[in-house]
């Protein structure tokens, strides 16, 4: 990629490829510097943040030498210099004061602005305002909802449409550019001017990364090679469903139903494997981690059993240990805890009626001693093959870390320092490809350690903000920015309020389910409230049925991870990487296409019984269901009901026998 600087009228321009994204001008400047004081509250991973703003500096004059530019207030010295190398801006300021910085880019009307790391509202952040920073993604997520103005009322958790686990200040341009701001302090894009995006940053930021192709998918192959590549899913991962079920040794008896029933399973998650705690929220986890042999007795014999049938068995574990449990003092006794700012004594979270120490992965020792100690020897080494590794998101800025870190600086950065010590623990193993651990929060360069990406707490509903809806949302916009597997708990997660799953939701999520990477069902925060799989003759059979569609498709998902190995590409993706020459198809969030051959169009809203879907130009598309054609490049509207949600295949795929297969099965 060509990155290019002209001088121009006292100033400068700066192109990636063809395109213009800087415009300096002295009398319009692009680049801004300033300094400010952060203003952070946080309540149970909920963050309230405001900058005490004292001044921002407009750099009007430009010095350009070779492929350096110098940069000054009016009658001042240099206060920042710019080197264009390797595909970035190199930024240095000249006095260590400065702490803030601001871009602002060149925009054209209509101009589509994708990324931000995992959006679960909108895909194209055009004409919205994204700040970047990990968090709770709040309930809700809609301020002029009910459930929103509840949980902000009682719990401060109601969130916002850019609220998410894993942001990340990266963007890819419909102008066939992507940004990356190499930073992981406070950030926010501001895409509300379409003539002049701007991006803000709490510190001055070490490079702002820029990365040009003719297509969209080499665009993305470009960053999933800078962020980092997921190693190949393993086939046990695909070929069948996760059933998640909290039950203590029920669980083992409720799954042998299921199986009776036909389900095809292949993995039985059970995050309960260390024990339960009751709070207001619903049954909580006991966070300290080893089998609980009260409510899983004989566990490693268990899971052995399991695994000589192909079932894996996976449980759960979170960078927090317990002050109730073994581990915490352990930990506190060798100094591995991360301490408050003003005081020799761990700094505890509150995590809803229950407090916390924080280990420190800023020590070496600490993360060798978790990824070995807790993660080898308690999980791997009694066979588990999987985990959801919770809670990435909630270290405290006003924590005392080993190494020195600013809190406002190790924030962001500590989802990817939590998915690393994951990685080198299932690697310490000799499973790097075989053990999967599954994570909600993230951030730049989380894709090198994580092998797969869940979309987090929806609630167990079909609102737009943060139901069934938002997991394609959260699929499409991390996969742009070098994410190929991506996956949700099949049913939602979030119960309050009296807001309880019905039959409808949880069939249309098993179906969403089958079309994704991996299918694994979660009980929910309220199981005991909730309606699940086994308990509705009629939910059951469809399940059985999903479950028997997503282990047909193995194949087909195999030849999807071994492409996403070789370029980058995502499983479930937008539909312009592949049809990038149908504009139609650049606005279209509410669908994916999984693959090249397969477009996927869930039913997403309560009580359809028929649905429309996108089929892009380029191709002949024949309904997976009642074996109809379409020309590409129109809507089409189609019967849905439930057990048919509109899929479509390529007529031309090599994969043809296959779908057409799965109807008929």
């Amino acid at each position: 990629m060509t990155l290019r600087l002209d001088a121009v009228d006292g100033g400068f321009d700066i192109y990636a490829g063809v395109a213009l994204v800087i415009r300096h001008r002295p009398d319009s400047p692009a680049l801004f510097v300033g300094t400010g004081t952060p203003l952070v509250d946080m309540y149970r991973g909920n963050y309230f943040l405001e900058d005490r703003l004292a001044e921002r500096i407009a750099l009007r004059g430009a010095t350009i030498d070779g492929d350096t530019i110098l940069l000054s207030a009016e009658g001042s010295a240099t206060l920042l210099t710019v080197t264009l190398r390797d595909g970035a801006l190199h930024l240095d300021a000249h006095d260590a004061v400065l702490n803030r910085f601001w871009l602002t880019c060149v925009g054209d009307a209509g101009e589509r602005f994708w990324g931000g790391g995992e959006q679960l509202s909108y895909v194209d952040m055009a004409g919205r305002r994204f700040p970047m920073w990990t968090s709770e993604p709040g309930v809700g997520r809609d301020k002029s909802t009910l459930m929103t103005f509840q949980c902000d009322r009682d719990h401060r958790s109601g969130g916002d449409y850019w609220n998410t686990n894993y942001p990340q200040p990266t963007y890819l341009s419909s102008r066939r550019y992507a940004l990356h701001v190499d930073t992981t302090a406070y950030s926010c894009f501001d895409f509300r001017d379409a003539a002049a995006p701007e991006i803000a940053v709490w510190e001055v930021p070490a490079r702002i990364e820029l990365f040009a192709a003719n297509r969209f998918a080499a665009i993305v192959e470009q960053l999933s090679t800078r962020f980092g590549r997921q190693p190949l899913l393993p086939e046990w991962a695909y070929s069948g469903a996760i059933l998640g079920l909290k039950d203590g040794t029920r669980s083992f008896e409720r799954m042998e139903a299921m199986l009776a029933a036909g389900a095809i399973v292949t993995g039985l998650w059970c995050e309960d494997w260390v024990g339960l705690r009751v709070t207001s929220f619903g049954k909580r986890l006991f966070w300290d981690w080893k089998a609980n042999d009260a409510r899983y007795p004989h566990l490693k014999q268990k899971i052995a059993e399991l695994n000589d049938r192909g079932i894996r068995f996976l449980g759960y574990v979170n960078p927090y240990l317990a002050v109730d449990g073994t581990q915490y003092g352990e930990a506190r006794d060798v100094g591995y805890l991360a301490l408050k700012l003003d005081a020799d004594e761990p700094y505890l979270v509150d995590f809803g009626e229950f407090d916390c120490g924080v280990v420190d992965f800023t020590n070496p020792a600490a993360a060798a001693w978790f990824a070995e100690r807790v993660i080898g020897q308690e999980m791997l080494d009694i066979g588990l093959s999987g985990w959801m590794a919770d809670f990435g998101e909630y270290l405290p800025t006003d924590v005392r870390l080993y190494d020195g870190s600013d809190g406002m600086l190790a924030h962001n950065a500590w989802p990817t320092i939590w998915a690393e010590v994951n990685a080198r623990a299932v690697a310490s193993r000799g499973r790097t490809g075989d053990a999967v651990f599954f994570m909600r929060a993230g951030f730049t360069g989380v894709g090198a350690y994580c092998p797969l990406l869940w979309a987090g707490d929806q609630c167990v509903d079909f609102s737009r903000h943060d139901g069934i809806g938002t997991v394609v949302r959260g699929a499409l916009s991390s996969g742009l920015v070098g994410n190929a597997y991506h996956h949700s708990d099949l049913g939602g997660y979030t119960s309050l309020y009296d807001n309880v799953r019905t039959p409808e939701l949880l069939m249309r999520w098993s179906e969403l389910s089958a079309f994704s990477p991996v299918m694994r069902s979660h009980e929910g925060n309220r199981p005991d409230s909730n309606l699940q799989l086994d308990g509705d003759r009629q939910v059951l059979a469809h399940f059985v049925a999903m479950t028997r569609v997503h282990a047909a498709l193995a194949p087909y998902v195999a030849h999807l991870c071994a492409e996403a190995a070789a370029t980058g590409l995502p499983l479930q993706r937008a539909m312009f990487l592949d049809y990038e020459d149908d504009e139609a198809s650049w606005d279209v969030e509410t669908q994916f296409a999984y693959g090249r051959d397969l477009i996927v169009a869930p039913v997403i809203a309560a009580g359809a019984a028929r649905w429309s879907a996108y089929l892009p130009a380029g191709a002949e598309w024949r309904h997976l269901w009642s074996d109809e054609t379409y020309a590409g490049g129109q809507s089409v509207e189609v019967a849905a009901p439930i057990g048919q949600p509109p899929v479509f295949w390529r007529t031309d795929s090599d994969f043809a026998a296959l779908f057409a297969a799965i109807a008929m099965a």
